[in-house]
């Protein structure tokens, strides 16, 4: 489950960047996760809950922005969105050669929270 390393990552980052604005209590923590990178947003939320014990986000909720994977086709050059999580082929011709333009994304976004 490597959901648990990317929410003790996540932590590490909230906890530099709470000292950096001065923030004590972490209460929204703002994730990026594109379908591409194989992440599964619950189990992230899980890993994130069990980790945050101890630091300025125990209170904070995770909050994750999914983002669907899109890719541009060598053979057509048509531009595509795909709601699965994996792409085999382009959804209008087929061709297997393609470049993944949106999906990869894994980012902290921002948090909120209170002196």
């Amino acid at each position: 489950m490597h959901e648990l390393s990317i929410a003790l990552s996540v932590l590490d980052i909230v906890r530099s960047a709470a000292a950096d604005a001065g923030i004590s209590r972490v209460d929204t923590v703002r994730l990026r996760v594109g379908r591409a990178t194989g992440v599964l947003p619950d189990a992230l939320r899980f890993a994130f809950d069990c980790s945050k014990a101890g630091t300025p986000a125990e209170v904070a909720v995770l909050e994750i922005e999914e983002v669907p994977i899109g890719g541009r086709c060598d053979a057509c050059e048509s531009d595509f969105t795909s709601p699965e999580p994996y792409v085999l082929a382009c959804p209008f011709c087929g061709g297997a050669s393609f470049r993944v333009t949106t999906g990869d994304e894994l980012a902290v976004l921002d948090l909120e929270g209170e002196p």
